[in-house]
């Protein structure tokens, strides 16, 4: 029988607003919301320290190995080394993805869902970009940043980003063949920009 579990995945550059999008299309298709969720999720399922995979957070994994860490495994109180690469903690990550799409409808921002999730039959894939300044705007407010400070964040962050994305999907980030939509939230604003992808999924999947 096929899954009906609905899974959204979301892509979106720094400031453009994703997060509070992708908590919106999650309130309004009763899905759940996994953001940095994911990383914990996956530290519980896979025993290892959840700082392990806020390290290697969307970052390209060139590493071959972290080399004698001391890793906490949850199970028990003890401590022991092993070699884990950046590729088994993105293995660990997406395995916590696949489960989590396989018990409910769910909304995934980025961390590569969209490639991950690629098989399930009701996955949709949204790209949320918007203007610089607009972005900037956002950074600023958040941050409490100089408008100088905040433009360097967005590009040093995307650029983690898009090499992370293109390094384990062969894709390339934010190119619109890449996903099903790509929106601008500048243009709308992020509650109406909601409300279309909203409408976009509901007639993509018929609902």
């Amino acid at each position: 029988m096929e899954r009906q579990n609905i899974v959204i995945c979301i892509g979106r550059q720094l400031g453009s607003g994703g997060h509070d999008i992708g908590r919106m299309l999650a309130l309004d298709f009763g899905a759940k919301y996994y953001d940095r969720e994911i990383l914990n999720l996956a530290a519980k399922e896979s025993g290892f320290s959840e700082k392990f995979f806020e390290q290697n957070d969307e970052k390209k994994g060139f590493f071959k190995t972290l080399l004698n860490v001391p890793l906490p495994h949850i199970g028990n109180n003890s401590f022991f080394t092993s070699d884990i690469s950046q590729e088994s903690l993105f293995q660990f990550q997406s395995d916590a993805m696949l489960r989590a799409a396989d018990e409910d409808s769910c909304v995934f921002v980025g961390r590569c869902a969209d490639y991950v999730l690629r098989n399930h039959p009701r996955m949709v894939s949204i790209f949320i970009t918007a203007s610089m300044d607009f972005r900037i705007s956002q950074v600023m407010n958040k941050d409490g940043l100089e408008r100088l400070p905040a433009q360097k964040k967005i590009e040093q962050a995307e650029g983690q980003r898009a090499a992370y994305y293109n390094y384990y999907t062969g894709k390339r980030w934010g190119h619109a063949t890449s996903y099903d939509l790509c929106i601008d939230s500048s243009i709308l604003g992020m509650a109406e920009t909601e409300k279309f992808i909203a409408a976009f999924i509901r007639k993509k999947f018929k609902l």
